[in-house]
């Protein structure tokens, strides 16, 4: 029967190495041993792997920025060049080294995570095919593409999990308060379609509704106002409305964080006593001082 102390470490394990859909690959130990380096945060080369993707990653997209301005791009042309495709042939290296160390390769490519270490690499072959004036448009849109290799560190961010299943948690909510704005722009752009018509700038439903996007999210660009009396007040209606409705997504997304992190804090059981509910970063109990060991449900 496993001790206290196994357990605990088993626990701790598991909340360092999160479920994947995939495993190490079985046959040779180097793979064993690499897919937890690539895949796994819990020991010094785990970590040290991080942090240097994290560098490669942070330095591709200040390149990426780097090589937007004219300035810059006309002065080292040639070295953002040679310098992107660096990064490039190492996020290859490491895409490889993924499916290789995995059992199940396919689950890995078809995984969000597979798919954003794929686009990190791909727009810069693409950028390749792509050649002659008619394709200047295209290749510069899969040069910034790159930039969303940011993406490929959210898998390094803890809290990131959290946020991620507060979203889905509130996704109903937030979907009932989406579809009331549509409505609500909808209603509000056809009157004032009506009311100012196209005199006054409103030439259709749509660009009215436009306005009425505008002006509740109380942006106001004004290029489209309302010149009668009317159209003025339904104006301020909607403004009103606007600044009222502004905190109910803010207090639906923080009511599901309250709840999520409750739940972190209840996950949080001594091992010794079996209390739970303390602080998330409590490292010793407050019953009877011993060390915790998070993730211990």
């Amino acid at each position: 029967m496993p001790q206290p102390a196994e357990c605990a470490t088993m626990r701790r394990t598991s909340r360092a190495t999160p479920p994947l859909p995939y495993g190490p690959a079985k046959g040779a130990a180097w793979r064993a041993r690499w897919f937890h380096i690539i895949f796994g945060h819990d020991d010094a080369p785990g970590r040290l792997f991080d942090v240097v993707l994290i560098v490669a990653i942070l330095s591709s997209i200040l390149i990426t920025v780097l090589d937007s301005v004219a300035d810059l791009h006309d002065r080292f042309a040639q070295l953002l060049y040679v310098l992107e495709w660096v990064f490039t042939v190492t996020f290859t290296l490491e895409y490889a080294m993924r499916i290789a160390v995995v059992d199940k390769p396919r689950a890995y490519v078809r995984s969000f995570f597979g798919l954003v270490d794929l686009l990190a690499v791909l727009p810069t072959y693409l950028s390749l095919l792509l050649v002659g004036s008619p394709y200047l448009l295209v290749v510069r849109a899969l040069r910034i593409l790159r930039i969303f290799r940011v993406l490929k560190m959210t898998r390094y961010v803890d809290e990131s999990n959290l946020l991620w299943s507060t979203l889905v948690r509130s996704r109903h909510k937030i979907l009932i308060f989406v579809s009331t704005i549509l409505t609500l722009v909808l209603i509000f752009g056809a009157l004032m379609y009506l009311i100012e018509g196209p005199n006054n700038g409103f030439s259709s439903i749509p660009k009215s509704m436009y306005w009425a996007i505008v002006t509740m999210t109380t942006v106001g660009f004004g290029d489209i106002t309302p010149h009668t009396t009317l159209g003025q007040m339904l104006t301020s209606v909607i403004m009103l409305v606007g600044y009222s409705i502004i905190a109910v997504p803010t207090g639906i997304f923080a009511a599901e964080l309250a709840a999520g992190m409750r739940d972190a804090r209840r996950r949080i059981i001594c091992v010794s006593c079996q209390l739970h509910d303390h602080e998330a970063d409590a490292r010793f109990c407050r019953r009877c001082g011993t060390t915790l060991e998070h993730g211990a449900d």
